[in-house]
């Protein structure tokens, strides 16, 4: 079990990756082959199984990307499934106060940082083959990453006491759900969620956190710019922009 995003993210370094929503383990292996720092395994979008995760975490491993997981919802028997599956953190949605993102860190710790579920033989502890039960919980505590996603106004109101809690490692910015939020859905350039972003960003990087998020190239390429090192686009924007861009560049563009 060895992190490798969050080793960069703690050293001050940005981490690039792409989120998956369809489940496939050659495309986590295509990912990890074409150089991305770490994938996003969407449970809360996508169509992916609990068996289709533990493949896809597989194809991680294999290729030397670190699976993350977004679970469907913040409760600790969502987060549990996809943790005992391998992923080595969860980006978990909707996470509105400080008591939210406490509720996000125990759900993915065990004792003493936590109250996650410890099972005998699951495949995050390597099926026990090899470590003590007490060798895996120390490591797991160690290892596992926790992102929060801060993507509704109350959030965003909330923002000092949620930088405030134990044990998060990542704060980020969803801004598709913010602007709904705020009233702009689909409008995520709108200027007044653009400030709110970039506010929030600001606050984020001042208290010395990790801030994080998604987008295009042009997106991604602005909030590095800001200090956000947790970035990643989707796996449709990039099939979308390189079509584009083919089809320019071979001069049949469709009309």
């Amino acid at each position: 079990m060895n992190n490798t995003l969050k080793r960069k993210l703690l050293a001050g370094q940005p981490a690039l990756g792409v989120s998956v929503m369809l489940p496939s383990p050659h495309v986590v292996d295509m990912a990890g082959r074409l150089g991305f720092d770490w994938v996003l395994l969407d449970c809360e979008h996508g169509s992916i199984t609990p068996e289709g995760l533990e493949t896809m975490v597989m194809a991680a491993e294999a290729s030397g990307i670190t699976p993350i997981a977004r679970p469907p919802t913040n409760t600790p028997d969502a987060v549990l499934r996809v943790m005992d599956r391998g992923v080595l953190g969860v980006q978990v949605p909707h996470v509105n106060t400080a008591d939210d993102a406490k509720r996000a860190v125990e759900s993915v710790k065990y004792y003493p940082l936590g109250s996650r579920g410890l099972g005998a033989g699951i495949r995050s502890a390597g099926y026990g083959f090899g470590v003590t039960m007490e060798e895996y919980v120390k490591r797991a505590n160690q290892e596992t990453l926790v992102c929060v996603q801060l993507e509704e106004v109350e959030a965003l109101r909330n923002l000092d006491q949620i930088l405030r809690v134990e044990g998060v490692d990542v704060f980020f910015l969803g801004p598709s759900d913010l602007a709904q939020s705020m009233g702009y859905p689909g409008r995520a350039d709108a200027p007044e969620v653009q400030a709110a972003l970039n506010s929030a960003f600001a606050t984020i990087v001042a208290a010395g956190k990790v801030p994080g998020s998604a987008g295009n190239a042009n997106a991604v390429s602005n909030y590095a710019r800001q200090g956000v090192k947790y970035l990643y686009t989707h796996l449709t924007t990039i099939l979308a922009s390189a079509a584009s861009d083919f089809r320019l560049k071979a001069g049949l563009e469709k009309h």
